[in-house]
């Protein structure tokens, strides 16, 4: 239950994102833009970004096998999963980390 005592499919535990970005573009900005708002909507604080520019530390790539950017990677909950774009599809976004949003 959430807040106004209404079912959430949101785990209690806390969603770790990565975001990697090549410096201030613009998709990598609206991906950043994109990310922040379906966050703030659908995971209501359970959740951290990280922002990885692999401009300044390009050997990070290989963790997480970045082939394209901007990349978003779902560390937590597991399993791993990866969206390629900017997010401004957002119920592609959804589906892709397997969040939905509650109806009311």
């Amino acid at each position: 239950m959430n807040q106004n005592n209404e079912p959430s499919q949101i785990t209690s535990e806390q969603w770790q994102l990565r975001l990697y970005v090549a410096g201030q573009t613009p998709k990598s900005v609206t991906a950043f833009a994109n990310l922040k708002k379906l966050c703030e909507e659908h995971l209501q604080g359970q959740y951290r970004i990280e922002i990885i520019d692999l401009l300044q530390s390009p050997e990070l790539a290989k963790r997480d096998q970045i082939l394209a950017i901007p990349t978003l990677v779902r560390q937590l909950p597991q399993p791993i999963r990866q969206i390629i774009g900017d997010l401004s599809n957002q119920e592609k976004v959804l589906l892709g980390l397997d969040l939905k949003k509650v109806e009311k």
